[in-house]
């Protein structure tokens, strides 16, 4: 008899007998564990009932809600291979992850069904007051479905250089993994109450926040967005907050954040881009706690972290975490990692799949790094030019295809510049001729192809661009010449 490695098995032993799901911000019950279980199980039948077997896709671009986890959770326990997408893509981008997922089902806002117009397949609505034709009509049992730790559980899709998105599987056995050793790292508490204000189409909220609550069988306090008063409406009532440094940025310029409100609190923690070590210093004087930095990325989950009982050093992403391995090629080099947090590859690309992992295993993360004598990493920059703005990944080659095709427009470049809210700011410099086009009429046309934090809060034109002796565009220079734009 073999034990079943779904995630959802776990996590419904660790949940099993807990009260507190999710609550408002008023602290109101809105789902208790029990209610999650027997939740999962109708929504899982109603799933079935559309054609999803085992295996199959499901996409999801809906608005957060408790009614989201739950169609996440059931999906977990069918044995589905959930696929959220963030709910700022549009049409055009849409249809390209139909096309390559090929789902078995859509779930989707009812305000974006036009978006999924090429799915053939059944598409179901759910919006955010939790209503819609994906909500089963009675309650149902459904076992929960005999996976591998190898199998897929999510699919998230994570842009390359060449603006194709890539999805990377993530499986049963990374979830579990890398959950048990957050949840180990960071001394989780059954009576740990977090305040959830992330989004959970990503992996920080989905996969680290909301799966450390569940394995706890912990309450979450649930804010529909980050907004900086109600998080510190909520922070008193909580142990636990996760945000990206754009959130810390703002709640510091909050006055009632102080160590007062941050009472009851146990942890920090701040992810999906670089922290910078003044917002560390100005948080700890203010609140009198230390944010513990830790450094993950979608294809591998949490890799490293600032110690819970140790120093925390401003501008590191700590050590490893127990179980992963890690090694830099050069000085500074590219980090690289080994794991059983590490995903199985990318869907239906096998040959980048074995471009990105070398001879020994270890994952190709694309990021530099360097390491001290106590063995904290920090991140110092990336191989390749992604933009990281308010914690969401942005790939320049996308937005210069774009650009590039307006009338007037010769060239473009798209960099990401320091900025103090964003972390870093997409920016577009331009070889063009300005008589033709305006900055207006590009961030115009961008806003009318893709996602708002994909668009470029300013756009700079040049004569020419800067290059090298093969040709290629310079991006450092533009960095170097433009770094105070924003500051």
């Amino acid at each position: 008899m073999t034990t079943n490695a779904n995630a959802y098995s776990t996590f419904q032993h660790r949940f099993a007998n807990a009260g507190d799901f999710i609550r408002s911000p008023q602290l109101e019950t809105l789902l208790t564990y029990a209610q999650l279980d027997a939740a999962t199980a109708s929504w899982a039948r109603h799933f079935a009932d559309q054609g999803a077997r085992p295996g199959d896709r499901i996409i999801v671009q809906v608005e957060k809600s408790p009614e989201n986890l739950i169609a996440y959770f059931a999906c977990l326990r069918a044995g589905f291979v959930y696929l959220p997408l963030n709910t700022a893509y549009l049409d055009s981008e849409i249809s390209y992850f139909v096309e390559d997922a090929e789902p078995s089902l859509v779930i989707c806002d009812p305000d974006y069904v036009s978006r999924f117009s090429s799915a053939s397949c059944p598409v179901l609505t759910l919006d955010a007051t939790g209503s819609g034709t994906a909500v089963p009509n009675s309650d149902h049992d459904f076992e929960v479905a005999e996976r591998g730790a190898d199998d897929t559980a999510i699919i998230l899709y994570t842009s390359g250089t060449t603006g194709r998105p890539k999805g990377a599987m993530i499986t049963h056995g990374n979830l579990v993994s890398n959950g048990l050793t957050l949840f180990e790292a960071w001394q989780w508490q059954q009576d740990d109450v977090l305040v959830h204000a992330l989004p959970i189409f990503h992996i920080h909220g989905l996969l680290v926040a909301t799966h450390l609550a569940v394995l706890g069988g912990s309450p979450m306090i649930f804010l529909s967005r980050f907004a900086p008063g109600d998080v510190l409406d909520a922070l008193p009532n909580a142990t636990v907050y996760m945000g990206v440094p754009t959130n810390y940025v703002r709640l510091l310029a909050d006055p009632r954040l102080n160590q007062e409100t941050c009472r009851n609190m146990r942890l920090f923690t701040s992810g999906s881009a670089p922290l910078l070590a003044q917002t560390f210093t100005e948080f700890s004087e203010r609140t009198g706690h230390e944010i513990v930095e830790r450094y993950g990325m979608t294809e591998t989950g949490m890799n490293t972290s600032n110690p819970l009982d140790g120093n925390r050093k401003p501008g590191t992403v700590g050590p490893p975490l127990p179980g992963i391995e890690t090694k830099i090629v050069g000085d500074p080099g590219v980090l690289m990692v080994r794991g059983d947090n590490v995903f199985k590859g990318y869907w239906r690309k096998p040959d980048k799949t074995r471009e990105d992992f070398d001879s020994e295993g270890f994952f190709r993360t694309g990021d530099v790094a360097t390491v001290d004598d106590d063995g904290y990493i920090s991140i110092v920059g990336r191989d390749k030019d992604m933009i990281i703005t308010g914690g969401l990944n942005v790939y320049p080659k996308e937005i210069e295809s774009a650009i590039d095709k307006l009338d007037g427009v010769v060239e473009s470049a798209v960099i990401g510049l320091p900025h103090p809210d964003f972390g870093e700011a997409v920016t577009a410099v331009v070889v063009a001729d300005s008589k033709l086009i305006s900055e207006q009429q590009i961030v115009s046309a961008l806003k009318a192809q893709m996602a708002n934090f994909k668009i470029a809060k300013r756009v700079l034109f040049v004569d020419e661009l800067p290059r090298n002796t093969m040709g290629k565009v310079q991006k450092a220079a533009l960095r170097e010449q433009y770094q105070e734009l924003y500051q």
